[in-house]
């Protein structure tokens, strides 16, 4: 069992997916990744299963019926990747905008620097962002100034979603207890993180739009963070009972 896992929500990503694949594999050190598709129309899964043959001990694939929100698609990914036994548990896109060759400098954060959370962060040495619109760079920037300002969270890229956690965080965060399922969860988990007195490591990265496949970004998932993360601020966060 190798002790890294990457895993990678999917929604209509048929372009992409099998060139993820084959790139994160093409990796040192042994990487699996597990799929979390939430019932793409586009073929996706079936895509992942055609490749599960040729990497039948490295790829696994969780099916869901529709789109049930990014959030949803972690947590039950983070509870799979606890059962199995990974030490090291990775998010990222399928659509490139995260570069896999990163995850490795995000594992040493963490297996060599002493992090608990790393986080591949577009904004710890200045902005750096390729291919956006100017509007969505601006409120993806200020978004994160005010997580930060509002929950006092030394993170520069509050809502990033290209990260490694070591096992003794989601060990410890009571995963049935997260509240946000969209843009907001990835602001609940890194904030509950630091809540919980683990040590949080930025690790800059160039993040590029995607090039192929369609954005499932919506304001209506900015609207929940916004007023999330005022809820989140007055909240008591205790470890799992186990």
């Amino acid at each position: 069992m190798a002790e890294k896992l990457v895993v990678i929500p999917t929604y209509n990503e048929k372009e992409n997916i099998e060139k993820i694949t084959r790139k994160v594999f093409s990796l040192e050190g042994e990487f699996h990744i597990l799929v979390v598709d939430d019932g793409s129309p586009d073929g996706t899964a079936d895509i992942v299963k055609t490749l599960q043959k040729e990497f039948p001990q490295r790829l696994h694939l969780i099916q869901r019926s529709g789109k049930q929100g990014l959030g949803t698609a972690y947590i039950t990914a983070f509870k799979w990747a606890l059962e199995k036994g990974y030490g090291y548990v990775f998010e990222m896109d399928a659509d490139f905008s995260h570069n896999p060759d990163d995850l490795i400098r995000l594992y040493k954060a963490c297996a060599e620097d002493g992090a608990d959370l790393s986080i591949g962060s577009r904004y710890c040495n200045g902005v750096s962002v390729i291919n956006w619109p100017i509007g969505r760079v601006v409120m993806s920037y200020f978004a994160s100034y005010y997580v930060r300002k509002v929950l006092r969270i030394k993170v520069y890229d509050c809502t990033a979603g290209f990260v490694c956690y070591t096992r003794k965080v989601l060990d410890t965060i009571d995963l049935d207890k997260v509240k946000m399922k969209g843009y907001g969860f990835q602001i609940e988990m890194k904030y509950t993180t630091h809540k919980l007195g683990f040590k949080i490591k930025e690790v800059p990265i160039i993040f590029v739009d995607r090039k192929e496949g369609s954005s499932k970004m919506s304001s209506g998932i900015f609207g929940e963070a916004f007023w999330g993360v005022i809820a989140m601020r007055f909240r008591k966060f205790r470890p799992k009972v186990k």
